[in-house]
Formats: C-alpha cells, structure tokens, sequence
C-alpha cells in the first residue's frame, strides 16, 4: 500500500494537469546537458533517414512508386517516413510498457491516478515526433513541392491516433510487466520481427511478387494463393504507417478503408487498455 494518500482525485481534469506536469517533467530533462539540446530531435530523424536509405537503397537496392500525387521517387525519403514513424508507435509501446516498473519508487511513497504515468511516457514522445515529423515536412516540401502542408490536419489525426493504440496497448502491457518482469525482454525481441512485419523498409507490391512465388511452389489454400498481403494488412502497425506514408508520400489522404482502421485500431485498443488497466492496477504496487 502507499505510504499516504496526497490526493484521490481522479477526475478527466487532475489526471490531464498530472499528464501535463509529468509529460512537462520528462520533454525537460531529456537532452538536459547535452550541447546541442533540443537540436537532437531534428538531428536524428536525418540520421536515421540517411543509415536506412545506405542500407536498404543503395547495398540492397530496394525501390517503391513514385508518389501518387507528388510524384516524388526517392526511396530513402520513403524509408525515412517510415522508420521515424515506426520508432513512434514502438518506442510508445516500449515507454508504456515500462512506465510504472520505472517510477516504482514514486508509486510506492505516494497515490496519483496510475495511468498518468502512462500516458506522459507517450506524450512526451509525441512531443519530440513533432519535432521529427517537421524535419519531414521540410524534406518533403523541398522534394515534392509545398502541397504536402494540406495533408497537416491528416497528420495530426494520425499521429493521436497512433497515440491512442501506443497508450492502449502499453497499459495492457504495463500490468502484465509489473506481474511478469520477462515481458520487457520478450518484448524487446517480438519488436523487432514486429518492424519487418510491418512493411517498414520493404513496400507491399513486394508481397506480391512473394504470395505469387508461393502459389507457384505449390504453397495455396483450396487452389488458391495465400493471402500473404492481406495477412500483412491486418498488422495495425502496418496500417497507421500506410496512412502516414499517403500523406506524406502520396500528398493523398489516406483511403477510408485505411482510416477506418486506423480509427478502429487507435480507439479500441485504448477503450480495451484502459478497461484493463483500471480493473488491474489497484494492487499492482503490492508487486512493486
């Protein structure tokens, strides 16, 4: 149990002034003492794009279609997008994942509403994803032209709605790591077939070369292909980097079948999270 109770309020407007504060707390001390602060969050997205095009562009000399409605063909813009927004929603799983495991000290000396320390470990990267996502905006607007600042209201659904699934999931999460410490690291290794699996560095045209392959060796269902894509597309990873991806690339709202995931993917799993995480984590600082 808590040592004393500071405040029981749970009310929508003390866990918001909480998650504010928290989220404040963590974006402050982030690059506290390094020289170029706050600078990183604009340096890292262009390193990461840079390493990822070498890589997957040049050595493995992988390609996508030109942009819908931006014509533009650059595969390491194309990578770039999606690694950066692969990092997002993972790296938002991971923090909710570890959030009350991490503040344990604080968890066990005070009471507060639990889930704000989940949901300022994914506000505080929605705040640095900010930063990277106008590094990519610029990228875009040099390559592709400036039309690409319309698809800015669809971006900023996206992006809370990929927050919603990061939040949801992660509160899942949270309550199983606190019981089951080996969560964190199996985690950390299902993340990474989970990055391939989400069509990160590889577009879905290339899916279809491989069902077809398959069918060819032999490989069907009841004479048919397997349907390799379609089970591809049922990833919501996959979906929410489809429709950052027609923003951005295609200068192209995302399709309605692609939105209506999205939405369904951001909203449910945050209804399922939260439902779970209330009805677990009254006695979750007894295992802390």
């Amino acid at each position: 149990m808590a040592d004393r109770l500071v405040d029981p309020d749970e009310s929508p407007r003390r866990v918001l002034d909480l998650t504010l504060r928290l989220t404040q707390r963590s974006v402050s001390s982030e690059f506290k003492g390094t020289a170029l602060g706050r600078l990183w969050s604009l340096i890292n997205p262009l390193a990461t794009i840079a390493v990822f095009a070498l890589i997957f562009g040049v050595v493995f000399r992988g390609g996508v279609e030109p942009g819908r409605n931006s014509g533009i063909d650059s595969f390491a813009l194309w990578i770039g997008i999606g690694v950066i927004c692969w990092n997002f929603l993972s790296s938002g799983v991971m923090n909710a994942m570890n959030a009350l495991v991490s503040n344990s000290g604080l968890l066990t000396k005070v009471y507060f509403p639990r889930q704000v320390l989940v949901y300022s470990a994914v506000a505080a990267l929605v705040v640095d994803f900010l930063f990277e996502m106008v590094v990519l905006l610029l990228i875009t607007v040099v390559v592709g032209g400036p039309k690409v600042l319309l698809m800015v209201p669809a971006l900023v659904v996206v992006t809370a709605l990929t927050a919603l699934f990061s939040i949801g999931l992660g509160m899942i999460l949270s309550i199983a790591t606190v019981y089951f410490r080996d969560i964190s690291h199996l985690w950390q290794i299902f993340n990474q077939v989970w990055m391939y699996a989400s069509g990160v560095v590889f577009s879905l045209t290339m899916l279809d070369d491989v069902q077809n392959r398959l069918f060819d060796m032999g490989w069907s269902i009841n004479g048919r292909p397997i349907p390799v894509t379609t089970i591809f597309r049922l990833n919501p990873a996959e979906t929410f980097l489809e429709a950052f991806r027609s923003c951005l690339y295609d200068y192209a709202l995302p399709s309605p079948w692609v939105s209506l995931a999205c939405l369904l993917w951001g909203v449910g799993t945050y209804a399922v999270g939260i439902t779970f995480f209330k009805r677990h984590s009254a006695r979750i600082v007894e295992e802390l």
